[in-house]
């Protein structure tokens, strides 16, 4: 189920919307209008493929208990 991001052509308005099926109405939760434009998702990745941490092992990221950073250990 891919996420997409909208922009409304009426208000402007930017929202996001899990879509479940190719036929599903969208409509923007500000003005209640079906026009709009699908945006590019942008995300962050490494740009030479390895992890920002410099760590070694999988569970050093310092993520969600991925090394005590968030407070859970």
């Amino acid at each position: 189920m891919p996420i997409y991001e909208y922009v409304c052509n009426d208000c402007g308005e930017r929202y996001e919307r899990i879509v479940m099926r190719q036929d599903q109405a969208i409509t923007c939760p500000k003005c209640d209008s079906t026009k709009h434009t699908l945006q590019l998702s942008v995300f962050a990745a490494p740009a030479n493929g390895t992890k920002a941490n410099g760590g070694s092992s999988p569970m050093s990221g310092g993520g969600c208990c991925g090394g005590g950073a968030c407070g859970c250990h």
